[in-house]
């Protein structure tokens, strides 16, 4: 935190510090005139800075921004498995905050791509908690390092946009804290975002901005959260609840800041409560006030039109290559004549529908970069950007194209119309329209490439055979024209890796038997077993796996290896060479498989990965720790997290069907135990370091002669697995007297050597 600027929560009246916990309007914060609190501006993120031009009157207006660098969405960010490059364009973003007054951005947002259905799906990061942690982060840290706050959102369990406003998301603690809580929890302990943004819908019955559980004992009781909590746009529906259960800050304002003065005054919010959520605003106030004081600032338009020409490339994934199509001559003397099919290589989809709808600072489309570097080719939209039935002058048109080139790129995608924020989609595919003109492309010209623009997975197989090659682009913000020319003409390799697994049927995705929900709340019934999760442990078949993607050049990981460094920590090493021509990066990815486990886990997560930048022959060195998180698993048996004893699997690759080597750490655990009672079973006192003595010592007895009964059921398999299996207050149903005695002695001595 700066040092302090504004006064301190104990020099205002209660008046006052209930007004801070309301906004002053829907883009500013409420400041206190008399005491010279300043009412800062914050607003929408997340892939780069969406200030309306009524901002300044406090009215909502998403069509009419000022001018900002619009970098890749999250959806194709997050194929850079890159969180440097990430970190970069946080501190670009911030950049522009100072320049426009702008103390928080609205971002990043790192709900699950639960479903690929969601129609935010292009604005959050992965369908994997780890990857969606690790890579966000880099927005978080990259902005604030400028002196700008963050709002990491949408906490927590915002993964549809059906009746997103109240719908009841009803998930078990484990899969909480597997899935849809860590990457709040990563960012938040790494980073500390100034803000976290509440989101609308309801976790096991209690709206997110009410829920104390969420706000006050995970977030800031257990994590250690030191920032202040806002509600998203209207999610605060009673402004008592919400301050006591941990909200700062309620967005937009509904100015009834008299109802916390009268709550405060009639005992229902605690002075100690108002104190911190008040003063939780000053300190954020005091936090931007530097950045905030910078007068004159203007940004580099062209610097930060560079870090998004970089990140766009490094979001591209190549699907299929074959008979290395790509990359193609650029050289006009050796290319072959180029037909470019499809309204989106004029007309590119560069950013999802909705809040984070940004107005660019320049916007060029690949058309345009053919033209600026003196590539020739022949152009036909072929459809039109809607959902409109097909027009056949223009595929007529397109075919033409087509049969008189040597290879045709065919950019073909979503339009704005099929997903956005406000409501999810209803199918994985894309526009009839835009299949039937790739058929008919196909059956005349078979050098075909697609270009795909979306901001979600989108059905790849049913077409696949048309296309020679398949580039997965994503929303590519404002450079993507420039990101595509570079990897299609091979000035550089594509490096992408699939964020988000692409199923063959969306009916192979298990969250579909509970999707969106019904009758107000929806069931998160598959639990911990999200996207590859599921479809790796049950051996379904998918399209394109999560971790996917194809380089130009080749490369080899040797040299795997893992040692244990702790009782639940272990670190991997590995060599990654360049077995090609071609300068290129691979990421290196490390998944963890438990062996045998108490509960049902997941073949394997990922738990580490980095990208490695490597010319052509050249090798190098890995090395990634694994701490105990990536060993655990959440026990509601404990109510922690923990980590068995035994072997775990160690797979290093570069997807998570593509294993290059499997080494083996053998770990003690953390040695968690339950204390043993008469509910404990026979087999859980003999797994138990302590039940193991007494169980040994009833043994002893009953090969002694002296529990004779005992020993039938202790030399009977059939009912040896019955007496495992039975708490010890019911060994009478099958010893009588003798069960209780045995019972009784057993709880008596565990009492003794527990102590």
């Amino acid at each position: 935190m700066s040092e302090s600027t504004y006064p301190s929560v104990k020099d205002l009246t209660l008046e006052e510090k209930a007004s801070l916990t309301s906004g002053g309007d829907s883009w500013h914060l409420q400041g206190v005139e008399s005491k010279g609190i300043p009412g800062y501006m914050i607003t929408d993120g997340p892939h780069g800075l969406r200030k309306s031009l009524a901002s300044s009157t406090g009215e909502t207006d998403l069509d009419n921004s000022v001018p900002a660098t619009c970098f890749p969405p999250a959806a194709g960010l997050s194929s850079s498995w890159n969180p440097e490059l990430i970190h970069k364009v946080g501190e670009a973003m911030a950049e522009e905050c100072i320049q426009e007054k702008v103390a928080v951005i609205l971002g990043p947002g790192v709900n699950i791509k639960r479903n690929p259905l969601g129609g935010r799906c292009f604005e959050y990061w992965s369908e994997d908690p780890y990857l969606a942690g690790h890579e966000a982060v880099g927005i978080v840290a990259g902005v604030q390092s400028k002196g700008v706050g963050t709002s990491l959102k949408h906490f927590a369990a915002n993964n549809q946009e059906t009746d997103r406003l109240r719908v009841d998301a009803r998930i078990s603690q484990r899969a909480l804290r597997e899935i849809y809580l860590p990457a709040f929890e990563h960012i938040v302990k790494t980073a500390q975002p100034w803000t976290i943004m509440c989101s609308y819908n309801r976790i096991n019955g209690v709206h997110s901005a009410q829920n104390h559980w969420l706000l006050t004992d995970v977030l800031r009781d257990e994590w250690g959260f030191e920032g202040i909590v806002m509600s998203d746009w209207g999610a605060d529906h009673d402004r008592v609840a919400s301050l006591n259960a941990g909200l700062n800050l309620e967005m937009p304002p509904s100015y009834t800041d008299d109802q916390i003065v009268y709550a405060a005054r009639d005992g229902r919010i605690a002075p100690a409560q108002l104190d911190r959520m008040a003063q939780g605003m000053i300190d954020l106030i005091n936090k931007a006030h530097a950045a905030m004081s910078i007068d004159g600032y203007r940004f580099d338009v062209d610097a930060h039109d560079e870090v998004a020409h970089q990140a766009a490339i490094e979001s591209i994934v190549l699907l299929k290559n074959d008979d290395a199509i790509l990359p193609l001559n650029a050289d006009p003397a050796a290319a072959r004549k180029i037909a470019v099919i499809g309204e989106f290589a004029r007309t590119p989809r560069y950013q999802g529908g909705g809040s984070s709808h940004i107005t660019p600072t320049k916007m060029t489309s690949f058309l345009d970069t053919l033209a600026e570097r003196g590539i020739k080719a022949d152009f036909a939209p072929g459809f039109t950007l809607d959902l409109e039935p097909a027009d056949l002058a223009l595929e007529s048109e397109a075919v033409e194209t087509a049969k008189n080139a040597d290879v045709v790129l065919m950019f073909l995608g979503l339009p704005e119309a099929a997903e956005s924020e406000g409501f999810d989609r209803d199918t994985l595919d894309m526009p009839a329209k835009q299949i039937a003109l790739l058929e008919q492309v196909a059956a005349t010209n078979q050098n075909v490439v697609v270009v795909l623009s979306n901001g979600s997975v989108v059905s790849v197989a049913p077409w696949a055979k048309n296309a020679k090659g398949i580039l997965e682009s994503w929303l590519l913000g404002q450079a993507g024209g420039l990101a595509l020319a570079d990897v299609i003409f091979g000035q550089v390799s594509p490096s992408g890796k699939l964020a988000q697994s692409i199923p063959l049927d969306i009916n192979d995705d298990p969250s579909m038997l509970n999707w969106p929900g019904e009758e107000g709340h929806v069931d998160y019934g598959e639990g911990v077993f999200v996207g590859y999760r599921y479809y790796d442990t049950y051996g379904k078949s998918v399209d394109y796996p999560f971790g996917y993607g194809l380089s130009y050049a080749t490369f080899e990981i040797a040299d795997v290896a893992a040692a244990k460094t702790g009782a639940s920590t272990a670190t991997v090493t590995a060599t990654v060479t360049n077995t090609s021509d071609v300068d290129a990066a691979e990421t290196v990815q490390v998944y963890v498989a438990p062996g045998k486990a108490d509960v049902a886990r997941p073949k394997h997560e990922l738990k580490g990965f980095t990208k490695v930048f490597l010319k052509a022959g050249e090798s190098k060195s890995v090395t990634i720790d694994l701490d105990e998180r990536a060993f655990a698993y959440w026990s509601e048996k404990y109510n922690d997290w923990h980590v068995e004893s035994g072997e775990y699997a160690i797979e290093v690759g570069v997807s998570s069907r593509d294993i290059a080597d499997t080494v083996v750490v053998t770990l003690e655990g953390d040695g968690k135990s339950q204390p043993l009672t008469e509910w404990s079973t026979y087999g859980e006192w003999e797994a138990d370091p302590f039940g193991a003595k007494i169980v040994a010592a009833v043994a002893a007895v009953a090969a002694a002669g002296e529990a004779g009964e005992l020993t039938k059921l202790l030399d009977n398999a059939m009912m040896r697995m019955f007496l495992n299996s039975m708490p010890i207050n019911s060994l009478s149903t099958l010893l009588g007297e003798g069960g209780k005695k045995i019972a009784k002695f057993m709880v008596d001595e565990y009492a003794k050597l527990a102590k």
